[in-house]
């Protein structure tokens, strides 16, 4: 049963309180790594048949292989990813950055190059659950940013990839697809192996321990962001549907026992009715168990006096996806602060955002949508900036710049700016 709690009785650690995953898998992760960087292929193949029941011939996966997927898949679904992947292009193109060049004073140039990374390794979980969507959440911007090579890492149960996985990979324009999952592929991404060239950023959502090997690897290469549970939360008023808010907040509470779905809402009646619609629609779910100890453990229903509260509740907790469920909902938005993606209006679920919109689904959790931001065009690009000055342009300011130096006790600093024109 879900937790309901009335704002005016309890604490600001019972409102905000999350759940955080515990498990330490440093020290495994570790290993692993070590042994891939040590012996490359042999430990991925290893791996493959130890993890994932695969005895494989080859890491790569072949062109036959991806034709024998697209044509395996429903012609329906196809289009409906591509349709999708219309959005995301056309949602995505819009974030593109110029360069730019500042020469306004004689003899002076200085500007920026907007430039894509070289490569980017995308990690698709392949367990549990395939998505197919993440496959074009997180290539569609790598393309449209111009990076030259996008793998892609999955798990090959069997050997065989989830012929969905490998149609979405097609849809998207991924250059190479391979099978490995976990830590060892994180591994090989960064570090290369005789037939895996290395790449420079990996992204992408995985398990705790695709988690911990991102992290231990970040500095040798970039990556998005170390991911947490899943999390939704709605601000409804009294007029919104207690089916509807019931069946958003599971779309989240299915996805992991850990995930966090909260409800606050200005109408105690909703929050009862709700409750009892939960308790209705989760024995009904096919991951039912996954759904139940979410919304025991992590869930809440939050009644206070009004949605202008509800929001501002909202900004402290920062959620991954928040949903306002309320009437005139562009009259909230510019007082909403704190968000991964907010989902306008009550014909707009979360699932919107993550399969068909166009907006991305990869957003920061746990609260870090205080400071971060969705994974966007911005996350395949680096910038460099370049300076010009020319002779008497330098003549100018050379003492400016010798005085700051010598200010800081940085003397050679000095001397690099005086010797051009002093004895």
């Amino acid at each position: 049963m879900i937790n309901i709690i009335d704002i005016e009785k309890v604490s600001s650690e019972e409102i905000f309180a999350r759940t955080e995953a515990v498990s330490d898998v440093s020290a495994t992760v570790t290993d692993i790594i070590a042994d891939v960087r040590k012996r490359g292929n042999a430990a991925l193949f290893e791996y493959a048949e130890k993890f994932d029941r695969a005895k494989l011939e080859r890491l790569e996966v072949t062109a036959e292989e991806i034709e024998e997927a697209m044509n395996s898949v429903s012609p329906r679904l196809i289009e409906i990813m591509e349709n999708a992947a219309e959005n995301i292009r056309k949602f995505h193109s819009r974030q593109v950055r110029n360069s730019f060049v500042i020469n306004d004073k004689k003899g002076v140039v200085t500007g920026q190059k907007v430039l894509p990374l070289d490569s980017v390794g995308l990690y698709v979980p392949g367990g549990t659950a395939a998505y197919p969507s993440s496959v074009l959440m997180n290539c569609i911007p790598a393309k449209i940013a111009g990076v030259e090579r996008i793998v892609i890492a999955t798990p090959a149960t069997g050997g065989r990839v989830n012929p969905v996985i490998l149609a979405a990979a097609s849809v998207a324009g991924a250059d190479k697809i391979y099978k490995m999952g976990g830590a060892q592929a994180v591994a090989a991404l960064a570090y290369g192996t005789e037939t895996i060239a290395c790449v420079d950023k990996i992204v992408g959502p995985g398990n705790a321990y695709v988690a911990e090997a991102k992290r231990q690897v970040f500095g040798k290469v970039a990556i998005d962001m170390i991911a947490g549970p899943s999390e939704i939360l709605i601000v409804a008023d009294g007029g919104a549907s207690a089916k509807n808010v019931a069946a958003d907040l599971l779309s989240q509470a299915e996805h992991d026992k850990l995930a966090s779905a909260v409800l606050i809402t200005s109408s105690k009646e909703l929050a009862e009715a709700v409750s009892k619609e939960l308790e209705v629609q989760i024995p009904m779910l096919e991951r039912a168990d996954i759904a139940r100890a979410s919304i025991d453990n992590n869930g809440k229903i939050i009644i206070c006096q009004t949605i202008e509260k509800a929001i501002e509740i909202s900004n402290e907790i920062a959620p991954e996806h928040l949903e306002l469920c309320i009437d005139n909902p562009f009259d909230y938005l510019d007082s909403v602060k704190h968000a991964g993606s907010v989902f306008m209006g009550r014909y707009c679920p979360e699932a919107l955002g993550d399969y068909f919109s166009g907006a991305n689904h990869t957003l920061p959790t746990s609260g870090t949508a205080r400071f971060s931001s969705p994974l966007s065009v911005d996350d395949f690009v680096k910038k460099m900036q370049y300076t010009y000055y020319s002779e008497d342009a330098f003549k100018d300011v050379y003492k400016d710049v010798a005085d700051f130096a010598t200010a800081e006790g940085l003397t050679a600093h000095a001397k690099s700016a005086l010797t051009r024109f002093e004895d």
